[in-house]
């Protein structure tokens, strides 16, 4: 029995992606799943240490990660059509956003990488996703900037829709706004990275023939969220492009991480690898 630990964020989307593997409801051989939960940004930098054989990622950050870890064609978060959300206290153009202090969720995350995009001068304020807002709320910051279940929850809060980068993207691109993707060390094998990378999009699959369970599942990491809200959080981010990039979410995949080196935000050149079934 060989065990693999397999990190994601707890959050309603990642838990009703890994839910078939949690619950043991597909057959995995002599492959045994670990699971670990922490932050998308945690995930980041212990991936940066090569700590994680399998875990979830920001796009942003794979770019430091390539010459370790290789993209698995099933997992990502693709937002297509919509995104990241920009918000303020008050109404604001996007005009004024420059030279602004805006609340970000890390320095590795696709969001951030997406907001250097559409903005390239502003003051970021690293704050736990959870706080982010709450310090606009409280002035802390001037906007803020919402992964997660925050994109559905802003208004009820009183806070404004600045921008929202997904839409910003697929205008500039037509493509949609690659965000998180399951990564992979290469040095555990080509086999085991075979089998590994079947089973994730079995695990996916099984969520989605399944839906409401996987649902009931994916309510214990829902932050608040109703289980209508949180379903339609579930399907923003686990839907087709999950099941596998494609040719179009490969090149968008491509296109998000050319364009942060060209902008000088990414310092260093990228190899991107995917694995194939």
């Amino acid at each position: 029995m060989r065990t693999i630990h397999v990190a994601h964020s707890p959050d309603s989307d990642d838990a009703f992606m890994f839910y078939a593997l949690a619950e043991g409801k597909i057959d995995t051989g002599d492959i045994r799943y670990v699971h670990e939960l922490q932050d998308i940004e945690t995930l980041n930098q212990r991936a940066l240490r090569g700590e994680l054989e399998v875990t979830a990622v920001s796009i942003h950050a794979y770019a430091y990660l390539s010459d370790r870890y290789a993209l698995l064609s099933h997992g990502a978060s693709m937002g297509d059509g919509y995104g990241p959300r920009l918000v303020a206290r008050t109404p604001m153009s996007t005009r004024t956003v420059r030279g602004k202090r805006i609340a970000i969720p890390g320095m590795l995350t696709s969001a951030y990488l997406a907001l250097r995009l559409f903005e390239p001068q502003f003051e970021p304020v690293v704050t736990p996703f959870d706080r982010i807002e709450d310090a606009v709320a409280d002035g802390t910051v001037d906007l803020g900037l919402l992964i997660h279940e925050g994109q559905l929850t802003y208004a009820d809060r009183g806070l404004h829709l600045v921008a929202d980068l997904g839409v910003w993207w697929f205008e500039q691109t037509g493509l949609p706004l690659p965000l998180g993707g399951n990564v992979i060390r290469k040095d555990i094998g080509q086999a085991l990275i075979g089998s590994i990378s079947r089973h994730l999009r079995d695990s996916i699959a099984y969520g989605l023939e399944h839906r409401a369970s996987a649902l009931d599942h994916s309510m214990k990491y829902a932050r608040g969220l109703d289980r209508s809200k949180a379903d339609t959080f579930v399907g923003m981010y686990v839907n087709d492009w999950t099941l596998d990039y494609g040719e179009r979410g490969k090149e968008a995949v491509r296109r998000f991480l050319t364009q942060g080196v060209e902008a000088g935000i990414i310092k260093r050149p990228i190899d991107i690898e995917f694995v194939e079934d």
